[in-house]
């Protein structure tokens, strides 16, 4: 498995409402293709009341494996629902349809 799935798949545990993982090696001195270097952004009520660096501990616990073996650089970025909203507002949800189509 690779390890940007594997990141995804074990930060699930976390009931995120939000999550995006990039692989960011590609920025850095390493070989093509690597996957070493992550930013990752999840957004969850389990943060709710947890300073920021015990919601970092609950991740880099997560990871273990990952920090352990392939994983050489991890950025975090830990909301809750609460701080998310209030530092993007509004979810950014697709407007609705309209009724057009590709023939009109």
């Amino acid at each position: 498995m690779k390890v940007k799935n594997s990141i995804e798949t074990k930060l699930q545990s976390l009931r995120p409402e939000f999550l995006e993982v990039v692989n960011e090696s590609d920025k850095h001195n390493v070989p093509e293709g690597s996957e070493s270097h992550f930013k990752v952004t999840i957004v969850s009520d389990a943060f709710h009341g947890k300073m920021l660096l015990t919601r970092h501990r609950m991740v880099n616990e997560i990871l273990a494996d990952e920090l352990a073996q392939s994983v050489h650089a991890l950025v975090l970025h830990t909301w809750t629902m609460e701080e998310w909203f209030e530092k993007h507002g509004t979810r950014n949800d697709s407007p609705p349809c309209l009724g057009g189509s590709k023939s009109q």
